[in-house]
């Protein structure tokens, strides 16, 4: 049987305004700072309804795949769009390099940390350890004027870093963001440095040691969580002309 794209979104939406509460739906609201409607469902429920939609139907092609989540994106509440998300989170498979802007797109308009790191940090990370010729097309991002972007072209080297590639892409886009001040970026910074320094230590380092004037507190906090305590003493040390002006590693 043909799977009909429009209408597996209208039957998931139902389903999933039946899953979600009202107390929910306002507590996720508030702690989301969200504008957008909200049915008050849970993450798990969202991900088992959509398992259960888009894994049992092995004849739902890479189209079909993009239809549907296109359909629930449009829909509007966030639950759809979460429910978008995880749709492409559970078929990898089908998704290629000509699947790029489409993420770029949803990123852009998502809003919210809640859909954009769930997009970056894993769909488009798997996507880039899968074509590693994507690689580069993330520079791009990481100059973006929309800095959920911007945000997504750092949590994007999450798993190329875990997988063992190169710290320098990442620590250029962090170089040339280090000193933005919206929140998100200091916080993605640091995020991918803690991350990075559980297994190397001595590279985040290196690389903040001479940063440490321009960094915030955000993303200083973050980055040195996993260090040795030697590690946290030198990046505490007083501060010299060396730690004016840094280049990127290479």
């Amino acid at each position: 049987m043909q799977f009909d794209s429009t209408e597996a979104a209208r039957e998931l939406e139902h389903q999933l305004r039946e899953l979600g509460t009202p107390e929910r739906a306002a507590g996720q609201k508030r702690y989301l700072k969200s504008e957008r409607e909200h049915l008050g469902v849970t993450v798990p429920d969202n991900r088992r309804a959509v398992r259960h939609a888009v894994l049992r139907r092995p004849e739902i092609t890479h189209d079909a795949l993009v239809a549907f989540v296109g359909a629930l994106w449009r829909s509007g509440p966030f639950d759809c769009r979460l429910a978008a998300v995880l749709a492409l989170e559970a078929r990898p498979e089908l998704l290629g390099p000509s699947d790029l802007g489409l993420l770029r797109t949803l990123v852009g308009d998502a809003e919210t940390w809640a859909l954009v790191d769930p997009l970056a940090g894993g769909i488009l990370g798997r996507l880039i350890l899968a074509h590693p010729v994507l690689a580069g097309e993330l520079d791009d991002w990481a100059t973006d004027p929309n800095f959920w972007v911007r945000r997504a072209a750092l949590l994007s080297q999450l798993a190329p870093l875990r997988a063992g590639h190169d710290f320098g892409r990442f620590a250029g886009y962090a170089d040339a963001m280090l000193e933005e001040r919206e929140f998100f970026i200091r916080k993605a910074i640091g995020w991918v440095l803690r991350d990075y320094g559980k297994t190397h230590p001595d590279t985040v380092t290196a690389w903040l040691v001479p940063r440490r004037a321009r960094a915030s507190g955000v993303t200083m906090r973050e980055a040195v969580k996993y260090l040795p305590e030697d590690a946290k003493g030198a990046l505490r040390a007083p501060l010299d002309n060396t730690d004016v002006t840094a280049t990127t590693p290479r």
